[in-house]
């Protein structure tokens, strides 16, 4: 295609030429010659017609040099010819005007190279070009840019086509295919380059795809290690089919204290306190301890290590005291009496990713739980009492499989997570109980910007960075048993499950729960969430019989986390929560 435009100059130059010989012989005195007649030769496949249509110079008119030049211009952005050409001769009537052309090959075949991502097939459905018809060069300019914006829709940016050549009829398109040849990680203190790069899944001799490497960069940035993170691009002079991505971090403080303040309508007021380090040694292992004191008392410490994927296991340890005070016990949603609950317990837990994708992962914990149930006050008469006599010491492991879809790059869920969860309990190690339960939930999230857009006017309510969005739960769960242990027991009510009623209003060995929000901003640190919940737990429970509240919160984002504030109605009174975070 060079060899073309170099031919085109040249017939610009003997345009000129011709012009300056030609022209003053045509003319006897200072006038300009007019036009006689305007007529195409050489051309076979395309028509004159065709030709003459996009030229200026007709005949009548003044001879024009300039115009001279712009037809053959014109005539050769039609794309089909490879040489144009204008002969000018003196007639009896003044200038005949013909324009010389020289078309281009038959297309004879298309060939690609360098191509990977896509095969010989895939790239001809972008190409109008078809074997058997005249190259035309402008038509196949639009051909490689529809290629181009294929790679370039499906993340391929760096892809282009850095040359085209003719043998005759045979066309060859080279397409060059970046590939990472370093990814260089600077910045970094603290963090150990390792825990950086296993989010960067782009290893050397990949290809570069942008859509893919955004994914990863999120992911990397929602670590909470970095205030910013730059990416750089470098390719060396001696190659053109491969780059270097350079990433800068610009580390912050993984090390935090907390202040919790929470209410709620049983539990009253409480608050605590949480120490926190979220990277460890950098290493990426989080380490957190912490208390709360007031009628529902807790004290924790744990210390794990959260990243998985198919090589890597995640894991965590931990221990954790509870003192609850004056809690309520109900049976058939009736409430028998007032106790008091303490509870020691210790865990150990080990997961690790699964599948092509890594979409799916297992975690297997097991626990240890020595749990005290004692002073008996306020009781009603005849009051019904299935729960001291379940104090004592359990031994249980639990397997949970999860199948995450959510995408972890976005600043809002969207997507859903599935997870399944067997817990077994044995005789060993001092456990007192044997029992076997299971249950499964989904959680769903589905922003409705795109389906409202033409139905409300939101203004700047919302965007595309802080969406509507629709949430639901359901978990179902069962065992193989009735008659549970109290620790054990599905339980329902409270400012996690259903909102409008006391916490372990409903309890039993099978349950199942609802719980759907819309979830609407109003500003960017501030949303209004509408929400209803519907279950119930019982032993040999009737699964047509539920009990449901509906209530309205509020959201605040704040420098320590998300204010949760719940008003809710169910049964015959309303409640309160006060909190951090999404319920779910």
């Amino acid at each position: 295609m060079k060899k073309h435009f170099a031919r085109v100059r040249a017939t610009f130059l003997f345009l000129l030429l011709s012009l300056l010989i030609n022209v003053p012989v045509l003319a006897a005195d200072s006038a300009a010659p007019r036009v006689a007649s305007v007529g195409v030769r050489g051309n076979e496949q395309i028509t004159s017609q065709y030709i003459m249509g996009v030229i200026e110079t007709k005949t009548g008119d003044t001879l024009d040099r300039d115009i001279l030049q712009k037809d053959i211009e014109a005539i050769y952005n039609q794309g089909f010819f490879s040489f144009v050409d204008v002969d000018l001769s003196q007639g009896a009537s003044g200038a005949d005007v013909v324009f010389s052309v020289m078309e281009n090959p038959v297309v004879e075949a298309i060939i690609f190279s360098g191509n990977t991502v896509y095969k010989d097939g895939a790239l001809m459905k972008e190409v109008f070009t078809q074997v058997g018809s005249i190259f035309n060069r402008e038509f196949f300019r639009r051909d490689l840019d529809r290629i181009q914006e294929k790679y370039h829709k499906d993340g391929y940016v760096m892809v282009r086509v850095s040359d085209v050549s003719m043998d005759g009829g045979r066309i060859t398109v080279k397409i060059v295919e970046p590939k990472v040849r370093n990814v260089i990680i600077q910045g970094n203190k603290k963090t150990k380059t390792k825990v950086i790069r296993r989010e960067i899944k782009l290893k050397e001799g990949d290809l570069f795809n942008i859509t893919k490497f955004r994914h990863q960069l999120g992911k990397l940035q929602n670590l909470g290690y970095f205030e910013d993170v730059n990416v750089g691009f470098d390719a060396p002079e001696d190659a053109d089919d491969v780059l270097d991505l350079i990433l800068t971090v610009v580390e912050k403080k993984t090390m935090a204290i907390g202040f919790d303040v929470g209410y709620g309508t049983e539990s009253g007021l409480s608050g605590g306190i949480t120490f926190t380090e979220n990277n460890f040694r950098g290493t990426g292992q989080q380490f957190n301890i912490g208390f709360e004191e007031g009628d529902e008392a807790r004290y924790w410490a744990s210390f794990a290590s959260p990243y998985m994927d198919k090589r890597t296991y995640a894991w965590r340890v931990g221990v954790s005291y509870q003192d609850y005070i004056d809690q309520y016990y109900y049976h058939n949603s009736t409430k028998q009496f007032e106790y008091d609950d303490k509870s020691f317990l210790v865990y150990a837990g080990l997961g690790k990713k699964f599948g092509r994708t890594e979409d799916w992962s297992w975690f297997f914990t097991l626990s240890w739980r020595d749990v005290d149930y004692s002073n008996v006050h306020h009781a009603i008469p005849d009051y019904y009492d299935d729960l001291t006599m379940w104090d004592g010491v359990n031994f249980a492991g639990e397997l949970q499989f999860t199948y995450n879809k959510l995408d972890p790059y976005l600043p809002y869920s969207k997507g859903f997570v599935w997870d399944t969860t067997f817990e077994e309990a044995v005789k060993f190690a001092g456990g007192e109980y044997n029992y076997f339960k299971y249950w499964t939930q989904l959680r769903y999230y589905l922003p409705l910007n795109n389906l409202l857009e033409d139905v409300i006017d939101s203004g700047e309510l919302w965007s595309d960075e802080s969406p509507l969005i629709l949430a639901a739960r359901l978990r179902v769960g069962s065992s193989t048993q009735s008659g549970l242990p109290a620790f054990a027991r599905y339980s329902l009510g409270g400012m996690n499950t259903l909102r409008g009623y006391h916490s372990r209003t409903f309890e039993g060995s099978d349950v199942i729960l609802g719980n759907v929000e819309l979830r609407v901003p109003v500003q960017k640190n501030f949303e209004l969430v509408g929400f209803y919940d519907v279950g119930n737990a019982a032993d040999n429970m009737k699964w047509d019989k539920l009990y449901d509240n509906w209530g309205i919160g509020i959201r605040v984002k704040t420098p320590m986390g998300q204010i949760r504030l719940d008003y809710a109605m169910g049964g015959d009174e309303s409640r309160t929560y006060f909190g951090f975070g999404q319920m779910f």
